[in-house]
């Protein structure tokens, strides 16, 4: 069976193709870089991360863009030999403008070197393209209407104002008449256009709803690509909107694909929230993950779930009788040189700026605060995990209180906590507890200890222990045996999509990870010499 997630933590917006017996998926990355991530399968069962294409500075820089921004929504096909990646840079969020770049780049091997990318269009978000069967390419994104009031925590419907479709070629760029083809049905916030054919059909799918509990996967159908779109009978392929008590919740946004075989899948992407330490609310630390359902056809050609009505199910027929991989720990290995493959930063194009890696430790560059939207050392991974613990050995000097280093769990610039050592006035060395419990514009710190805690020792090591919606750090000086608590329990679930102003003003997944600021400018270094990230069911 597949069991979903099938892409556990901050995986959201999957988009799906399959060449011969090899699925791929790429998902949206936001603020973190390299930008987008493809995974791949041959059995859909077990994937493995490949690929993160937009490694350069001509691919894709995000200093500057706020939190929740950057990589939105990517499309990934193949066609003429070649795999195709089509993707938002957006870099506004609030207010009314979107400011939304979109580009495609492509590359002959999934893991190789992109090609510089074409500028398409600014005139929405979640763009795609679909390669017709006559070798016309076609362009398609959600229209931005800037007088609809915009986000910012509450959307507008009046914003999303249809799907664009024109046509498109590497040569020409887009030419011919654009026409908007689909306003949505009257769920709204209509987005995330992907096309597919079969059986004289264009059938277009799309989100609908938001991202949060309302989210859906709607599907309309044409027999010419310019329309007239009409619905689905049941207009959702799958929601989960109205079934609070569902395993499965935010279901929307994802994509079709066929096996070789003729079965058919759909993608799509989910939350799994939890209650917060009061036992109330609705929490999604892990994000917005990747799922997958089995569908069928039925004799009026239109897609159904497989099990019938329109909830997701955790478990799903696969296509092949193959084994999940087992749940192991992860030891990140500094030592060849080579940042780990789960580790990801934020919005920097020259990563040598953060951080390098030498003499078997990763060693990253004191830069901006944790507020920063421009160069800010943070490395860290996803969490993949309700239950979980990391460890971290850090070698530190700091020579004043603006600057420190430590263990973070993180979700934004102001929804995070952080374990750092740091050194303060007539105390020297020491070790304080800082959080940020709410979005921006706010973003008022917490510091949890009466006073910073005194250590005579560069060498410390760091511990959280997350266990749903209660997290708890630790520290103990290396070559000791026993973890100290420090500071009180803290509240996991602010580090979450609905943790401060809620599930409409950011929405994209929790990490943990490691940090290094000096915000006097003189780049102190700090050296993390390993990383262990400990799941548990």
């Amino acid at each position: 069976m597949i069991q979903n997630p099938i892409l556990p933590g901050f995986n959201a917006d999957p988009s799906i193709c399959r060449v011969g017996d090899i699925y791929y998926i790429a998902t949206s990355t936001f603020e973190w870089y390299p930008g987008v991530q493809i995974h791949k399968s041959s059995d859909l069962v077990n994937w493995e991360l490949v690929s993160r294409p937009l490694n350069r500075k001509s691919l894709l820089d995000m200093r500057g863009n706020p939190d929740s921004c950057g990589i939105w929504a990517p499309c990934l096909s193949h066609a003429d030999g070649k795999f195709w990646l089509v993707y938002t840079d957006v870099k506004r969020l609030d207010g009314a403008f979107k400011d939304a770049p979109n580009y495609i780049t492509c590359c002959d091997e999934i893991d190789g070197e992109w090609c510089d990318p074409w500028y398409v269009n600014s005139s929405g978000f979640d763009p795609s393209l679909f390669h017709d069967d006559d070798g016309r390419k076609y362009f398609m994104n959600m229209q931005w209407n800037h007088r609809g009031k915009g986000t910012g925590g509450n959307p507008k419907h009046a914003s999303f104002d249809g799907i664009l479709l024109q046509e498109w070629s590497p040569e020409k760029g887009l030419f011919g008449p654009v026409k908007n083809i689909y306003d949505g049905t009257e769920r709204g916030l209509t987005e995330a256009p992907h096309i597919f054919k079969r059986n004289g059909y264009y059938y277009l799918t799309t989100a609908e709803g938001g991202t949060g509990y309302d989210h859906a996967v709607t599907l309309a159908r044409s027999k010419n690509i310019w329309g007239p779109y009409e619905d689905h009978p049941q207009k959702f392929v799958m929601t989960t909107a109205g079934a609070p008590e569902h395993p499965i919740q935010r279901t929307g946004h994802g994509q079709y694909v066929e096996t070789p075989d003729g079965d058919v899948y759909h993608t799509f992407l989910m939350g799994r929230p939890i209650k917060g330490p009061n036992g109330e609310g609705r929490f999604c630390p892990l994000g917005r993950e990747t799922g997958i359902e089995k569908c069928v056809w039925h004799d009026d050609d239109w897609l159904y779930l497989e099990a019938g009505g329109l909830l997701p199910r955790v478990e799903v027929p696969a296509p092949s009788n193959v084994a999940k991989h087992a749940l192991k720990p992860s030891e990140a290995d500094f030592s060849n040189g080579v940042l780990p493959s789960e580790f990801q930063w934020l919005r920097h194009p020259h990563p040598e700026r953060l951080f390098k890696l030498e003499d078997n430790a990763l060693v990253l560059i004191g830069r901006e605060s944790a507020g920063s939207w421009f160069e800010q050392s943070l490395v860290a991974r996803r969490q993949e995990h309700l239950k979980y613990a990391v460890e971290t050995t850090l070698q530190f000097e700091p020579e004043n209180y603006q600057q420190a280093a430590g263990l973070t769990t993180y979700y934004n610039r102001g929804k995070f906590h952080m374990l750092l050592l740091t050194h303060e006035p007539n105390k020297g060395r020491a070790l304080t507890l800082m959080s940020c419990a709410g979005d921006y514009p706010d973003g008022a710190l917490t510091f949890w200890l009466d006073a910073p805690h005194g250590v005579d020792n560069a060498n410390i090591e760091m511990r959280v222990e997350v266990d749903r919606a209660n997290q708890q750090f630790y520290w103990r000086y290396k070559g000791d045996d026993n973890w100290l608590a420090i500071g009180p329990c803290l509240d996991a679930s602010i580090i979450s999509d609905e943790g401060g102003r809620g599930e409409h003003a950011s929405f994209t997944g929790a990490f943990v990870g490691m940090f290094a600021m000096d915000i006097t400018g003189s780049a102190k270094e700090a050296r993390f010499q390993r990383f262990t990230y400990l799941p548990e069911t």
